[in-house]
């Protein structure tokens, strides 16, 4: 029990040094980060590091028979669970915080794979003097892990704060920087050349202006499925920035609209790698989810349209000055004539060519089978490199800039990007060092109850551990793991895309200061931190409601036993 108000204790002071430090300090978001960053890092008993990192580390535990004294673990030979290899037993509940070693284990075979199965397994049996008699058969506070793994998870502990902190700085950066940087690049681009005023121009065509919330909101729940959400919003938000400048209209629509679509798709709908990682670890197929998640995301993000029209009949969001274009560059931009405008399949090309290619690399390793150049085109980064270069040349072609003014025009962008590298690096940094405190050890043992019920439990655990710390993606991995062992042995009485559903829809409250999005919307949109929590926290998190509503009633009418 003192280990829980440590750590509620740990996390209680980093949220409180994170929203001090900007609502009331006024520090720069990337300052107050860091600070909360260090805060936390500094408080979190080295136990609790300990224990998250041999979790982290550990290889599953599928069956357990105490009399036998034997072990199914998850595994196979090529990722080194051989015959002969020798596990360490670990228990997480030790008096003095530290997970301690109890006995070993030895492979002794790889079990032969049946139709039934959906795991490879192995079977490992007792080693040496000790007894597994004791154990409890849920396996509940203990780890089976490598030994090299359980000393690289006790040495985590002894790492400064400085460099538990800087390594996830250097994680986030790694997954982000890039990424971000050359998206940047693609909206100068794309405002600068001319582009996004083509496409928006075709839109109030083909769909009107009263149309174009709704359209944002189809778009990015579209780009949403194989694109993370901070290069969605990247990618759109010119449109919407050029948009107002043409119409006139309430800027806060079309942010919010922009914003309800691309996340339901980032938390719902595979090939994202949240949603994806959620329906294998319960066993529910690709299809399954991609049609669940569909239904669901797009009555979510229709609920996120209809919050956004009536948000903007009540309040009003100026277009600021955001560093990668001023509104006299936006405003001059709307005044150019048609006929100046690069042609409609160019200006879309930036953006919807790297969508190509990262949705037929997902959907050809989902299948089984991606060629390596369609691997190493449909990588991110590069895929965002290619439809970079294909903006450079547009905006070469049709404004004939000379390499001078080209250059300046990358470096505004760039400026823009690097702060927000920074703000989402150093919030990477404090997620980290938060899920070092042990926050999804907070929650076990859930108790076996309706169906209705336990999708809702599901819904709150990822709450909790996104509003803790900060990811989305985090969250549903962290929460699955939790709540997977709900879905094993076909015990739940209803289809597990519920609880993959109710876990993805968990994973939107609560949007704040610790999320790399939250920072990425009200950057790229010129909202304040206040204007950030009063207009998009609200409305994410309606819609995730909105979503465990429409789960609640789908398991409890229809649910589609197994």
């Amino acid at each position: 029990m003192t280990s829980i108000w440590v750590t509620l204790a740990v996390l209680l002071s980093g949220v409180c040094v994170v929203v001090g430090g900007v609502l009331w300090m006024r520090l720069h978001a990337f300052l107050a980060l860091t600070l909360g960053a260090l805060v936390v890092a500094a408080l979190t008993p080295a136990g609790a590091i300990e224990r998250f990192n041999v979790r982290r580390l550990s290889v599953n535990v599928l069956d357990f028979d105490p009399t036998a004294e034997t072990l199914i673990l998850k595994g196979k030979p090529s990722a080194g669970l051989g015959p002969g290899t020798v596990l360490e037993i670990a228990d997480l509940t030790a008096a003095d915080g530290h997970p301690a070693l109890l006995g070993q284990v030895v492979i002794e075979e790889i079990l032969p794979k049946t139709t039934e199965d959906k795991e490879d397994r192995v079977l490992a049996i007792r080693q040496g003097e000790w007894s597994m008699a004791g154990l409890d058969p849920g396996f509940d506070g203990l780890a089976v892990i490598d030994p090299i793994d359980f000393g690289r998870a006790v040495s985590t502990s002894k790492q400064t704060i400085g460099e538990r902190v800087a390594e996830g700085f250097g994680r986030t950066c790694a997954g982000i920087g890039i990424l971000i940087a050359l998206a940047a690049i693609i909206g100068k681009c794309l405002l600068d050349s001319g582009a996004a005023d083509r496409i928006v121009r075709t839109a109030l065509k083909w769909f009107g202006e009263p149309g174009a919330p709704a359209a944002f909101m189809l778009s990015g729940f579209l780009l949403g499925i194989p694109v993370f959400f901070d290069t969605v919003f990247y990618l759109m938000m010119p449109l919407g920035k050029a948009l107002r400048v043409r119409t006139g209209r309430n800027y806060l629509v079309y942010v919010l609209t922009i914003v309800c679509g691309g996340t339901m798709a980032h938390s719902l709908v595979p090939p994202t790698p949240g949603p994806l990682f959620v329906a294998d670890e319960l066993g529910v197929s690709l299809a399954t989810m991609i049609v669940g998640g569909g239904i669901v995301g797009l009555a979510c993000g229709t609920f996120g349209y209809v919050y956004a029209t009536i948000a903007g009949k009540i309040w009003d969001l100026p277009l600021r000055d955001t560093g990668e274009v001023s509104l006299e560059e936006l405003s001059a931009a709307a005044e150019v004539d048609e006929r100046e405008l690069p042609p409609l399949w160019l200006s879309l090309a930036p953006i919807l060519l790297p969508v190509l290619l990262i949705m037929a690399n997902a959907v050809t390793e989902t299948l089984g089978h991606s060629p390596h150049w369609l691997q190493t085109l449909g990588n991110k980064n590069i895929a965002l490199g290619i439809a970079a270069a294909v903006g450079l040349l547009t905006l070469v072609w049709q404004k004939r800039q000379s390499r001078r003014e080209l250059a300046k025009g990358v470096g505004v962008a760039l400026e823009s990007g690097g702060v927000i590298i920074l703000i989402t690096a150093a919030g990477g940094a404090f997620g980290g060092v938060l899920r070092e405190t042990g926050v999804a050890e907070l929650i076990r043992d859930l108790p076996r109850s309706s169906p209705a019920m336990i999708c809702v439990l599901a819904f709150f655990i990822t709450t909790a551990i996104r509003t803790a710390q900060g990811s989305a993606t985090v969250a549903m991995i962290t929460a699955v793991g939790v709540l997977s062992g709900l879905a094993k042995g076909g015990e739940l009485g209803f289809h597990p895309v519920y609880l993959a559903l109710a876990i993805g829809c968990g994973s939107k409250p609560i949007a704040w200061m610790n999320d790399s999005g939250f920072w990425v919307i009200t950057k790229m949109s010129g909202m304040t931190e206040g204007e950030g929590l009063k207009y998009i926290t609200p409305m994410t998190a309606s819609m995730g409601l909105v979503g465990l509503l429409m789960v609640v009633i789908g398991v409890t009418l229809f649910p589609m036993t197994p």
